[in-house]
């Protein structure tokens, strides 16, 4: 049983999920902290005033707290992009070509379509980069339904298609006017999305990514749509006998996850970047995938984890200038929280084998009674 196989079955098992969704993430932080800690000691640093620098640093500005959450948005899509498909048992590794995708259809749009009023602006670039994501991830999703190819290998080759079209595209079509670097011009004033918070710039992407957070939850749990995706998740052999077509289930699944990574790119060019950049956000989807895991793919658990994730972006970049340590050796946390997060998901498979194997010995011992 490999790493993958591990994880669908522990996450879709939902008898595992009441205790163990909270103390196995909290155990994986804290030991990631431990051995971040560690390091900062071989390298001479007080990693107790280093952390403690870090939370009271960015806690007690305004601006800081902003930051934390503006850090978040795109974090917290992606991962509801990974977990939104992983109910129906597929992994969706190409969050990062699907924001990408996002990010070009709304620069593309706030740029071509700078003449319109800022409403108009808005919901169309919001409206064409849903499409671009969705669309993106459907290949993905007809693939595995019409060849069932894997959708790991797609997801991913997918990726590098994607960041090569927007590399083409920031050094031809759409290049800067004047200038000679890989971007676009920026976008209008205009279609920027409004900011929420005075002094900082946290802007109303925070409220849409709240909203997909609701959707997340409503489409699976009170829709038709979302009791078959979970069917499917759980066994979709047994789907199939009962009547629901998986393969249509696995390709909407797969456009529908676009979304939540397209519309990540959305909030990152209208409400952050205001300009799309040659490999402005590396690794939005791999991050997206550990918060999803490690929140167990529950939404409120993934709107934690962002927030988490975003803090210590955030502490980086404040411990980089205020004590000239490196932000790597702040966001190698994140490192040790995969490493730990993979290492739980193991410790709990193999307890769910043990407790199936007595299981089972116990109920033939029942019978041999009998």
């Amino acid at each position: 049983m490999n790493i993958f196989t591990q994880i669908k079955t522990f996450l879709l098992n939902k008898e595992h999920h009441t205790f163990w969704m909270w103390i196995y993430p909290v155990a994986s932080i804290v030991l990631a902290f431990i051995c971040g800690g560690l390091m900062l000691l071989l390298l001479d640093l007080n990693p107790i005033s280093i952390y403690r620098t870090m939370l009271v640093m960015t806690f007690n500005d305004p601006y800081s707290i902003g930051e934390i959450f503006v850090k978040s948005i795109p974090l917290m899509l992606s991962a509801l992009s990974f977990a939104f498909a992983f109910k129906a048992g597929l992994f969706n590794i190409g969050a990062d070509g699907q924001f990408y995708m996002g990010a070009l259809a709304a620069v593309i749009v706030s740029l071509k379509l700078s003449f319109l009023n800022p409403v108009a602006i808005l919901l169309i670039a919001f409206v064409f980069s849903v499409i671009a994501g969705s669309l993106w991830s459907g290949i993905s999703g007809y693939l595995k339904a019409k060849y069932n190819a894997n959708e790991i290998i797609i997801t991913i080759m997918l990726n590098y298609i994607a960041f090569q079209i927007v590399n083409f595209m920031v050094n031809g079509p759409i290049k800067e006017q004047i200038g000679a670097y890989p971007q676009t011009d920026p976008i209008p004033r205009h279609a920027h999305l409004p900011i929420l918070l005075p002094r900082t710039r946290l802007h109303w992407g925070l409220l849409l990514g709240l909203l997909f957070v609701a959707l997340f939850y409503v489409i699976l749990m009170k829709t038709t749509l979302g009791f078959k995706i979970r069917a499917v998740g759980l066994n979709s052999n047994a789907a199939e006998y009962g009547g629901i077509h998986t393969k249509q289930v696995l390709i909407m699944t797969m456009l529908l996850t676009g979304i939540y990574a397209g519309v990540a790119g959305f909030i990152e060019i209208n409400g952050v970047q205001h300009i799309l950049i040659q490999g402005f956000a590396p690794n939005i989807g791999g991050e997206g995938t550990i918060i999803a895991l490690l929140a167990y793919t529950n939404p409120i658990g993934i709107v934690i984890a962002s927030i988490f994730f975003g803090f210590l972006k955030v502490g980086a970049n404040i411990i980089q200038q205020t004590s000239k340590v490196p932000t790597d050796a702040i966001t190698m946390i994140e490192g040790f929280v995969v490493i730990f997060v993979l290492i739980s998901y193991y410790l709990q498979a193999q307890m769910m084998q043990r407790r199936s194997k007595r299981l089972i010995a116990r109920q033939a011992h029942q019978k041999q009674g009998l």
